[in-house]
This record gives structure tokens, C-alpha cells and sequence, in this order.
């Protein structure tokens, strides 16, 4: 019978080499290696420590085979389209007039990465695909896909640039004065339509983990299409908001919140966060989702300065975050996001929750809560009160 058990424990590699000379023996030895000379051969064998392996390293070096992947099937709408016609790799290639071979290929690509599975010899979308990459989907994820791809990829291609020069890579901030100015409409929208997929998951995650029904009116500064507002006010009926940001980020979410049925509980506030002196007033709750880490921090410092003004006594301030850890060893979505933002701002990352606890008690909130949670883009917040 075959043995079918794995190979030694101890990943033993037996090499042989050359004849030497009659009557030579050469051992040496350490915990991980022992090589053994004798009079026909050489022998060594390596023993490799069974919990280190290049696994993991492998993983990391060929984690863009798997997002070039879906970012191939997600440009070419292939989910849209096995979402309502599952089809074989034969049928897929004369669907987009390819050869077959690539055609198996991605495939068989996806179905590996656990986006497709196959039955009666065709593909069709697991229920991660059809909920978030088909076209039709509600919750429609591709947007973002779509804008890593194309915008962010070649950023991160140039991180030692970035690394070296300290500069965003995505965009020149000697001839922009901003990574919006002169960007693609068609891909801001795309950009919007992602992060509006993104921040609905989000905000259910911090709405179950930070209670705001003790709170009227909540003020999401730089609150984006207004997915955050949406989600909370659904979660808490009690609960009004106002999404503050510049005019046509307000349109957007203005559209959003009309789509919710929600326009008699979100209203909407044109604004400049930091060139306005103010922010606006009348909301017992400030949430700062997913912005802190765009800027430098004394651009954050200046943020809360205005909360803390624009609140009442007893009014609070939530920071929905990425937070890398307080001694910076990761983890690691939060500290890749944090390098993200080298390729993207001129002084934003991430922080930590002792960072933003020792801004707002700088500021002058007190009583400064952390609360950790699990989501795609923040795994905490941070809250502050201001005293009563």
C-alpha cells in the first residue's frame, strides 16, 4: 500500500552530493541544520522548524494574482452576467469572444477565490458574487474593485516613491491642490457609488456597537453619500441627522437618502469642513466615519477643536476608525490602510486609539470611551463627551 501520510514533522531533505576521500567525516550541527560527510557522500538534512514555512510569505507575494483577478472578471461584468445565465468555459468564451483556454482559466480563477462554483459542468456566482459584485446586486461592491484597480494600483506600484519622498503617488500635490481636483467624473462616481457599499456595512457594525438612541440630532462631518446617517436613523427611530460636506458630495447623498425614504429625517448641510469657521450647530452627536485618516494631525486636532465648539454640554463626538494598535504592531488591515494614505495624502494615516484619546482631552472632552468592532472599513471608535 502507498503511504499516504504527510512527509516527516520535521520537513527532513536529504541531499546528496559528492564522493570524497577514504576516511573523511565531517558532522556539524545546529537545532535547525546537520550536515553529515562520510566516505561515498555528503549528506545533509535540513531541518526546517515545522511552524516556519515560506507559506505565509508566499501568500503576501502573490496577493495581486488574486485581486487582478476579480479586478479582470469585475471589468469584463462577468458576475452580471452568470448572475442570471450560469455558463461553461466553452460557452463563456464565445461569449466574449475569447479563446477558451483564458476563458477556463479565470474561471476557474474565481471559482478558486471562492466568487464562482460549479455545477453540471457550469459556472455560476456564489452567493458573495451575486450579493455584491452582479450589477443588479443592491449593495453592488465592483465600484470599488473597480476604482483600486484603476486608480490606486499604480500608486501602490510607486510605495518606495512614496516611502522615499514622503508624497502621494496617486496624484501631484505641486499641481493639484487636492486628489479630487481634475479627477475623472466617471470615476469619482464610481469611487462615491463603492464607498456608499462599503460605509452601509460599516455603520451597521458601529450602530450595534455604539448606542445612539440616547442622542436627537447627529452631525456626520464629511458624511459622504450619507450611507452612515441611513443606516442609523433606520436602526434608531428617534434619531434625525445632517450630512455635512462639500456641495457635490451633498447631491449625492441627497439622492441616496431620497432612495431610503428618509428626506423628512436627513437633511443635507453644503460646506468646507475646514474653511468654514463653524461647524454647523443644533446636534447633540458629531461622527467623524472614515475621515480622520486622510489628514495630518494637527489637521484632526483642528477638526475636533470645532466639534467640541459645535456641541452642546453633553453632546458627544464619535470616531469610526481603522486603529492601528497603541504600540503600532498592527493590525494589519488598519496599517495597510495607514500606508494607503502615504500613496494618497499629503499627511494623512492612520492612528491610534491613545492618539485621538489624548487630542480630545487636549480639546476638552472628557470621559473618552474605546469600543472594538468588526467591519470592512473601520474596527472601532473612539468617543469623547463633552462635560456637562
Amino acid at each position: 500500500m502507498q503511504n499516504t501520510e504527510p512527509g516527516p514533522k520535521n520537513y527532513e531533505i536529504a541531499l546528496y552530493s559528492f564522493p570524497e576521500r577514504e576516511h573523511t567525516r565531517l558532522a556539524y550541527q545546529t537545532d535547525n541544520l546537520e550536515i553529515q560527510m562520510s566516505t561515498s557522500s555528503v549528506e545533509a538534512t535540513v531541518k526546517i522548524q515545522p511552524e516556519i514555512t515560506p507559506i505565509p510569505l508566499m501568500q503576501l507575494a502573490t496577493a495581486f494574482w488574486g485581486f487582478k483577478t476579480l479586478a479582470t472578471a469585475v471589468d469584463m461584468d462577468l458576475f452580471t452576467h452568470l448572475s442570471s445565465s450560469p455558463m461553461s468555459a466553452s460557452e463563456l468564451a464565445r461569449w466574449f469572444n475569447i479563446e477558451e483556454r483564458p476563458a477556463e482559466m479565470l474561471l476557474t480563477g474565481c471559482a478558486g477565490l471562492g466568487l464562482l462554483e460549479k455545477q453540471d459542468g457550469r459556472y455560476r456566482n456564489t452567493p458573495l458574487a451575486d450579493t455584491f459584485l452582479a450589477r443588479s446586486a443592491r449593495y453592488y461592491f465592483g465600484g470599488f474593485v473597480t476604482m483600486l484597480n484603476r486608480r490606486l494600483y499604480s500608486g501602490w506600484d510607486r510605495l518606495p516613491d512614496a516611502v522615499r519622498t514622503n508624497k502621494p503617488t496617486t496624484w501631484d500635490p505641486d499641481k493639484q491642490k487636492s486628489l479630487f481636483e481634475g479627477a475623472d467624473p466617471a470615476m469619482m462616481g464610481t469611487f462615491w457609488q463603492a464607498m456608499h457599499s462599503l460605509s452601509i456595512f460599516t455603520a451597521r457594525a458601529l450602530g450595534e456597537a455604539v448606542d445612539f438612541g440616547g442622542f436627537r440630532d447627529l452631525l456626520d462631518v464629511g458624511g459622504g453619500s450619507g450611507a452612515f446617517d441611513i443606516e442609523l436613523c433606520m436602526r434608531y427611530p428617534k434619531l434625525s441627522a445632517t450630512v455635512y460636506d462639500l456641495p457635490f458630495v451633498t447631491n449625492i447623498a441627497a439622492e441616496k437618502i431620497a432612495e431610503a425614504g428618509l428626506s423628512d429625517r436627513i437633511g443635507t448641510e453644503p460646506g468646507d469642513f475646514f474653511a468654514d469657521p463653524k461647524f454647523p450647530a443644533g446636534h447633540d452627536v458629531i461622527l467623524l466615519s472614515m475621515i480622520m485618516h486622510d489628514w495630518s494631525e494637527l489637521d484632526d486636532r483642528a477638526i475636533l477643536r470645532k466639534c467640541y465648539e459645535a456641541l452642546p454640554k453633553g453632546g458627544a463626538v464619535v470616531i469610526s476608525e481603522l486603529l492601528v494598535s497603541d504600540d503600532k504592531t498592527g493590525p494589519a488591515p488598519a496599517a495597510l490602510m495607514s500606508l494607503n494614505m502615504l500613496v494618497e495624502t499629503v499627511g494623512g494615516r492612520n492612528y491610534t486609539p491613545a492618539e485621538y484619546s489624548a487630542w480630545l482631552n487636549e480639546v476638552g472632552f472628557r470621559d473618552v470611551r474605546v469600543v472594538w468592532f468588526e467591519a470592512a472599513g473601520a474596527n472601532g471608535a473612539v468617543i469623547g463627551y463633552k462635560p456637562k
